[in-house]
């Protein structure tokens, strides 16, 4: 098994960098053929994805479809209970996932042809994430 960090500096309320070319990377590191790769970002207002990283998808698409479940001008009991402003961040994070398995074949990840890995920050401030790589595999 190896862990690895990858570190991305990502824009407020969906910034999106993909990620995939550094996770195929520390996989490559390990020498492993056969196994998983498990990518996970800390914190409750960031997202690990696939999408095809396309700037309709990550620019509009995206943001949009999920401003429309947790927009900005409703109040949320969370800005009540920490005087911050963002409620909504947590909220769109928690609906997709801190956290992604891709299997790994012959060393290389099994994505689809238009699939990248993204990871996504959902606050309201930009912030440099810090992202943990696991492989496991032989």
């Amino acid at each position: 098994m190896a862990v690895s960090r990858i570190s991305v500096k990502l824009s407020a309320d969906g910034g999106m960098s993909d990620i995939t070319g550094q996770v195929q990377g520390e996989l490559e590191k390990t020498g492993l053929a056969e196994g998983i790769v498990t990518v996970f970002m800390p914190g409750s207002t960031g997202a690990i994805t696939t999408i095809e990283y396309e700037p309709g998808l990550v620019k509009n698409d995206l943001p949009e479809a999920l401003a429309r479940i947790a927009p900005a001008d409703i109040p949320y009991e969370h800005h009540k209970r920490w005087g911050d402003d963002n409620g909504r961040g947590h909220v769109k994070a928690s609906i997709m996932s801190p956290s992604l398995v891709v299997p790994f074949t012959e060393g290389e990840l099994t994505l689809g042809t238009w699939q990248q890995i993204v990871a996504i920050n959902w606050d309201t401030r930009p912030r440099r994430r810090e992202i943990i790589v696991q492989i496991m595999g032989e």
